[in-house]
């Protein structure tokens, strides 16, 4: 790695964390960035995670040191996201590195479109039902174990469905992102696809 590629990921990542603490989508910087650094993209998706793991286990411990917490909101989510990252990070990491690229690149235009938007205050309709709420949250997890990117965003939107006050609901995505991070994280190790 030349001075110039490990300038450029030390920017990029510190705009994905000012982008992350604000809704999500900041995997939408990181991961091409590492894919430029000449980083292999499903490595690009592994290695990604590392960086995921030290930002959501600091902002959980700055609120937990401001008195912030909300660990009795996010239980009810934890299994079917853990369940769905870990069929997510398996699935996707027996992928190609291309195949890997071509799926990352139909789907971040959609995800950089959505961090991008301003958010709408729109009405809550009905809560979701139990059943429901575990199939959704288990569909979260699979694409958070696989791609990751723009999953904030996604959990924002369902976790004020569900019928969480915005400031809750942002507590329990950075839980919840750092569930299925620990989740993903070591198949990620496990498959070596991860650069250190």
């Amino acid at each position: 790695m030349v001075w110039w590629e490990a300038l450029l990921l030390f920017v990029g990542g510190g705009a994905a964390g000012i982008v992350n603490a604000m809704a999500g989508g900041g995997s939408s910087l990181t991961v091409p960035l590492l894919v430029l650094a000449g980083v292999p993209g499903n490595f690009a998706n592994g290695t990604n995670r590392v960086g995921i793991f030290v930002s959501n286990g600091a902002t959980i411990w700055s609120f937990h040191k401001q008195g912030i917490t909300a660990y009795r909101e996010a239980i009810p989510f934890f299994l079917p996201v853990t369940i769905g990252s870990l069929i997510g990070s398996i699935g996707i990491s027996q992928v190609t590195d291309q195949t890997f690229e071509t799926i990352f690149g139909i789907l971040i235009l959609p995800i950089i479109f959505l961090s991008l938007r301003e958010p709408k205050t729109v009405g809550l309709g009905p809560e979701l039902s139990k059943t429901k709420l575990i199939v959704t949250f288990l569909c979260i997890g699979i694409y958070a174990g696989a791609i990751q990117m723009g999953v904030g965003l996604v959990l924002l939107a369902f976790l004020t469905r569900a019928g969480l006050p915005l400031m809750k609901a942002n507590i329990v995505k950075v839980l919840v992102t750092l569930a299925v991070t620990i989740t993903a994280l070591p198949v990620f190790i496990i498959q070596g696809k991860v650069r250190w």
